[in-house]
Protein backbone atom coordinates (compact mmCIF):
# COMPACT_ATOMS: atom_id res chain seq x y z
CA UNK A 1 0.00 0.00 0.00
CA UNK A 2 2.88 2.50 0.49
CA UNK A 3 4.37 1.71 -3.01
CA UNK A 4 0.66 2.53 -4.56
CA UNK A 5 0.37 6.10 -2.25
CA UNK A 6 4.01 7.16 -3.13
CA UNK A 7 2.82 6.57 -6.73
CA UNK A 8 -0.17 8.45 -6.38
CA UNK A 9 0.84 11.08 -4.48
CA UNK A 10 3.38 11.24 -7.46
CA UNK A 11 1.07 11.72 -9.53
CA UNK A 12 -1.41 13.81 -7.89
CA UNK A 13 -4.43 11.54 -7.46
CA UNK A 14 -6.40 11.88 -4.78
CA UNK A 15 -9.17 8.57 -5.77
CA UNK A 16 -9.89 6.34 -8.18
CA UNK A 17 -7.29 6.08 -11.20
CA UNK A 18 -8.48 7.77 -14.77
CA UNK A 19 -6.24 6.44 -17.24
CA UNK A 20 -7.04 9.39 -19.49
CA UNK A 21 -5.99 11.92 -16.65
CA UNK A 22 -3.15 9.88 -15.70
CA UNK A 23 -1.62 9.95 -18.65
CA UNK A 24 -1.83 13.76 -19.30
CA UNK A 25 0.34 14.00 -15.86
CA UNK A 26 2.52 11.55 -17.11
CA UNK A 27 3.53 13.48 -20.13
CA UNK A 28 3.41 16.48 -18.07
CA UNK A 29 5.60 14.82 -15.99
CA UNK A 30 8.29 13.73 -18.00
CA UNK A 31 8.58 16.36 -19.88
CA UNK A 32 9.52 18.42 -16.39
CA UNK A 33 11.84 15.67 -15.41
CA UNK A 34 13.69 14.27 -18.55
CA UNK A 35 17.17 14.70 -18.57
CA UNK A 36 18.04 15.16 -21.65
CA UNK A 37 16.91 18.97 -20.35
CA UNK A 38 20.21 19.40 -19.08
CA UNK A 39 23.96 19.28 -19.97
CA UNK A 40 26.35 16.45 -19.20
CA UNK A 41 27.36 17.18 -15.34
CA UNK A 42 24.69 19.32 -14.55
CA UNK A 43 23.84 18.97 -11.02
CA UNK A 44 20.21 18.50 -11.85
CA UNK A 45 20.93 15.79 -14.49
CA UNK A 46 21.20 13.30 -12.18
CA UNK A 47 18.39 13.55 -9.88
CA UNK A 48 16.58 14.02 -13.52
CA UNK A 49 17.72 10.53 -14.22
CA UNK A 50 16.29 9.32 -11.29
CA UNK A 51 13.31 11.06 -11.17
CA UNK A 52 12.37 10.08 -14.93
CA UNK A 53 12.75 6.43 -13.76
CA UNK A 54 10.46 7.11 -10.75
CA UNK A 55 8.22 8.61 -13.74
CA UNK A 56 7.88 5.79 -15.47
CA UNK A 57 7.56 2.99 -12.87
CA UNK A 58 4.80 4.81 -11.40
CA UNK A 59 2.55 5.17 -14.47
CA UNK A 60 3.40 1.81 -15.41
CA UNK A 61 2.18 0.72 -11.94
CA UNK A 62 -0.83 2.64 -11.58
CA UNK A 63 -2.21 1.75 -15.33
CA UNK A 64 -1.85 -1.83 -14.01
CA UNK A 65 -3.81 -1.63 -11.52
CA UNK A 66 -6.37 1.16 -13.22
CA UNK A 67 -9.80 -0.05 -12.91
CA UNK A 68 -9.72 0.45 -16.63
CA UNK A 69 -7.27 -2.41 -16.77
CA UNK A 70 -8.82 -4.56 -14.12
CA UNK A 71 -12.02 -4.32 -16.06
CA UNK A 72 -10.10 -5.13 -19.61
CA UNK A 73 -8.54 -8.20 -17.89
CA UNK A 74 -11.17 -9.40 -16.03
CA UNK A 75 -12.02 -12.21 -18.25
CA UNK A 76 -8.42 -13.37 -17.93
CA UNK A 77 -8.21 -13.07 -14.12
CA UNK A 78 -11.45 -14.78 -13.66
CA UNK A 79 -10.27 -17.66 -15.77
CA UNK A 80 -7.08 -17.88 -13.74
CA UNK A 81 -8.67 -18.13 -10.64
CA UNK A 82 -11.42 -20.44 -11.50
CA UNK A 83 -9.68 -23.12 -13.51
CA UNK A 84 -5.97 -22.79 -12.48
CA UNK A 85 -4.52 -23.81 -8.96
CA UNK A 86 -1.66 -21.99 -6.95
CA UNK A 87 1.79 -23.21 -7.57
CA UNK A 88 3.94 -20.97 -5.76
CA UNK A 89 2.88 -18.17 -3.30
CA UNK A 90 5.25 -15.84 -1.21
CA UNK A 91 4.13 -13.22 1.81
CA UNK A 92 6.32 -9.51 2.28
CA UNK A 93 4.59 -7.23 4.98
CA UNK A 94 1.73 -6.68 3.31
CA UNK A 95 2.39 -8.22 -0.35
CA UNK A 96 1.29 -11.22 -0.73
CA UNK A 97 2.22 -12.36 -4.51
CA UNK A 98 0.33 -15.79 -5.69
CA UNK A 99 1.97 -17.68 -8.89
CA UNK A 100 -0.81 -19.96 -10.76
CA UNK A 101 -0.38 -23.31 -12.44
CA UNK A 102 -0.95 -21.57 -15.70
CA UNK A 103 1.86 -18.93 -15.19
CA UNK A 104 0.08 -15.88 -14.58
CA UNK A 105 1.16 -14.38 -11.35
CA UNK A 106 -1.16 -11.69 -9.09
CA UNK A 107 0.03 -9.13 -6.55
CA UNK A 108 -2.45 -8.67 -3.81
CA UNK A 109 -2.25 -5.81 -1.71
CA UNK A 110 -2.97 -5.27 1.80
CA UNK A 111 -3.20 -8.62 3.07
CA UNK A 112 -2.54 -8.85 6.71
CA UNK A 113 0.43 -11.52 8.13
CA UNK A 114 -3.25 -12.62 10.42
CA UNK A 115 -5.22 -13.64 6.63
CA UNK A 116 -1.82 -14.83 5.26
CA UNK A 117 -0.97 -17.27 8.40
CA UNK A 118 -4.97 -18.85 7.55
CA UNK A 119 -4.24 -18.95 3.97
CA UNK A 120 -0.97 -20.45 4.73
CA UNK A 121 -2.57 -23.31 7.60
CA UNK A 122 -5.46 -24.24 5.24
CA UNK A 123 -5.78 -27.35 4.34
CA UNK A 124 -7.56 -25.91 1.29
CA UNK A 125 -5.75 -23.28 0.27
CA UNK A 126 -7.02 -22.42 -3.16
CA UNK A 127 -10.90 -22.72 -1.57
CA UNK A 128 -9.57 -20.04 1.39
CA UNK A 129 -8.06 -17.86 -1.66
CA UNK A 130 -11.58 -17.78 -3.73
CA UNK A 131 -13.11 -16.80 -0.36
CA UNK A 132 -10.87 -14.53 1.60
CA UNK A 133 -8.59 -13.39 -1.03
CA UNK A 134 -9.06 -13.33 -4.76
CA UNK A 135 -12.16 -10.70 -4.68
CA UNK A 136 -11.27 -9.09 -1.52
CA UNK A 137 -8.31 -7.27 -2.01
CA UNK A 138 -6.41 -4.88 -4.85
CA UNK A 139 -4.39 -7.07 -6.67
CA UNK A 140 -2.43 -6.48 -10.44
CA UNK A 141 -0.40 -9.02 -12.63
CA UNK A 142 3.07 -8.77 -12.12
CA UNK A 143 4.49 -11.21 -14.57
CA UNK A 144 3.78 -12.44 -17.58
CA UNK A 145 3.42 -16.24 -18.52
CA UNK A 146 6.47 -18.08 -17.88
CA UNK A 147 7.18 -19.46 -21.17
CA UNK A 148 7.72 -23.46 -21.96
CA UNK A 149 11.35 -24.45 -23.24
Amino acid sequence: MKRINQYKKLFSIEESIDLKTLKKTYRNLVKEWHPDKFQDGDVGQEEAELKSVEIIDGYHFLVSIAPETKAANLEEYTATITNSTILDFQHKGQLLEITFLDGATYEYFGVPKGVFIKFLNSDKQMRFARRSIFNSYLYRKSKKELQEA
